[in-house]
């Protein structure tokens, strides 16, 4: 079951006539969950204001990944951790190590799209695209879009879900209506993760190290992070201390070192953390060194995804983190 707030947008936007939808807002905000909703209601065989009814042919198929009239465009990467099929010729390149699952919606995957686009529906109710994340796809794909999304064929509808929209191209922008992803209200988003199962106590503090985003919190739950460790973190890399974080890719490190940075450099400025409790923040005894600590973590997180050495890098990450946190200079 979706989130309360999710239910609400989907229906908003299903009382609304429209042929392409484009869904944005910041990550953790349900963008592809509100965007197979929609994609789900759509194609029901006995859909209701709500939205699907969950129980047909057509829902059941959505919920084992083989509808006939949906299309999922999505970096392979995703797919694979969404639970969608790849193509065949994809999935055999990768299983043969010919390659490595795509970071981006490849312009093959797209073509293929624009072909499904303009075949006669199969189930009588008629065809989904499903574009997520949007972003991922560099020019020469979405201008394999562009055409269709703007002469779509009569029984084809478009849902783009994004959480970077200002990298899209403008002319993709242009062809959709836009519905920008609602906030939930504290009290909603702690409810929901506590019927989630996350523990009251960890669920504040899991939702302050998401930035307020319930989806991103749930992940971190879902990932095994509790509320102290998360806590502990500010003094544990003061220390230089890597064991906390020993099981954690790259990238998760260093976005955690990113909101520690930024809720560091705010209370020096006079604001307020936004990551963590102002408690568990070590005193700023050089802003010049966060800075530069700040540069580091922007230099390391265009190479993340691809570390030469993950323990190494990690390793490195808390070395900064300890030289930056303990600097005078």
């Amino acid at each position: 079951m979706s989130a309360p707030w999710i239910d609400r947008q989907r229906r908003a936007l299903l009382a609304q006539r429209g042929h392409a939808w484009l869904l944005h807002g910041a990550s953790g905000l349900g963008q592809y969950d509100l965007a197979l909703g929609l994609a789900r209601a759509w194609l029901c065989d006995r859909p209701t204001e709500q939205g699907a009814c969950g129980e047909c042919g057509s829902c059941h198929q959505i919920e084992v990944r083989a509808h006939t009239d949906l299309c999922v465009l999505m970096p392979e990467t995703v797919l694979l951790a969404l639970g969608w099929p790849l193509g065949e010729k994809a999935q055999a390149d990768i299983d043969d190590k010919k390659r490595k699952p795509s970071r981006e919606i490849r312009v093959d995957a797209m073509r293929d799209a624009v072909e499904f686009a303009q075949r006669t529906s199969g189930r009588g109710r008629g065809k989904a695209v499903l574009v997520y994340p949007a972003e991922r796809m560099n020019n020469v794909t979405a201008n394999a879009l562009l055409k269709t999304l703007e002469e779509p064929p009569g029984d084809v509808r478009f849902v783009l879900a994004t959480e970077a929209a200002h990298l899209l191209l403008p002319t993709i922008r242009s062809r959709c209506l836009g519905h920008v992803m609602h906030w939930p209200d504290q009290a909603a988003a702690l409810a929901w993760l506590q019927e989630q199962g996350v523990a009251g106590a960890a669920a504040g503090t899991l939702l302050r190290a998401s930035g307020g985003r319930p989806e991103g919190a749930l992940r971190m739950h879902e990932a095994g992070l509790d509320g102290p460790t998360w806590s502990a973190l500010p003094q544990t890399w003061r220390r230089g201390d890597v064991a906390p974080v020993a099981g954690w890719a790259p990238p998760q490190v260093i976005d955690a070192m990113q909101k520690l940075c930024h809720d560091l450099l705010a209370r020096d400025a006079g604001a307020q953390p936004r990551f963590f409790e102002n408690n568990d923040l070590p005193p700023v005894r050089s802003a010049a060194a966060l800075h530069r600590w700040s540069r580091g973590l922007a230099r390391a997180a265009r190479t993340a995804e691809h570390p030469f050495n993950a323990g190494l890098m990690l390793e490195a990450l808390v070395s900064e983190a300890r030289s930056a946190l303990n600097s005078g200079t």
